[in-house]
């Protein structure tokens, strides 16, 4: 059995339509030969599974039309950096002078249309996904309180990912005009109090 090798990333994955169908994958993970990453990619039991795996399984998802203009954001890229489930949907922001296409049908995928500046997503492997900083931004303005507070908690305490909750602060606190900025601030103050040491 040989892997699709993911250009860039050492890591390989199975990726349905390169050797296996879509249905030979998934026998084969009920098996305990593969182990399910996202959608139809797979890797070997006991494969650690970096941000650049999960960034790669992902790219495996984007329209090829979007794969070199749209970036992986919001819970997407937080499971990407291991702080959130997976997300049922790939969420992509794109820029709004770059759409030129629209999602097929049925693709997986939600296209946003946003503001993004030049290091907010670079590229990890084949795609790009927005940074941590932006990530939490992000999902504290985008997701509601109940699903974003777990990610941000994480994010925010992942040393690797160098993302402090103050930094996170900062940054929803400089995007005025940006719709859900004042719960996103609530609720970073309240995960802020949460850590202060009691008396």
């Amino acid at each position: 059995m040989t892997p699709a090798t993911t250009p860039g990333n050492e890591t390989q994955l199975f990726l349905a339509g390169v050797l296996f169908t879509p249905p030979e994958l998934a026998s084969m993970a009920l098996d305990g030969v593969l182990r399910r990453v996202y959608g139809d990619a797979y890797v070997r039991p006991g494969t650690v599974l970096t941000p650049a795996l999960r960034a790669a399984a992902l790219a495996a998802e984007v329209p090829a039309a979007l794969a070199s203009k749209a970036a992986v954001g919001r819970q997407a890229a937080a499971w990407v950096y291991g702080c959130a489930p997976a997300p049922q949907m790939v969420d992509l922001l794109i820029r709004r002078r770059e759409r030129g296409s629209a999602l097929p049908l049925f693709s997986g995928c939600r296209l946003h249309e946003v503001a993004l500046g030049p290091f907010d997503a670079p590229l990890l492997g084949t795609i790009r996904v927005t940074t941590a900083l932006r990530t939490a931004v992000d999902v504290a303005l985008c997701l509601d309180p109940r699903e974003s507070r777990p990610i941000l908690e994480a994010i925010t305490t992942t040393a690797v990912l160098n993302c402090p909750l103050g930094l996170v602060r900062s940054a929803v606190d400089a995007a005025a005009g940006a719709r859900g900025r004042r719960p996103a601030l609530a609720l970073l103050a309240a995960i802020a109090a949460s850590r202060r040491p009691r008396r």
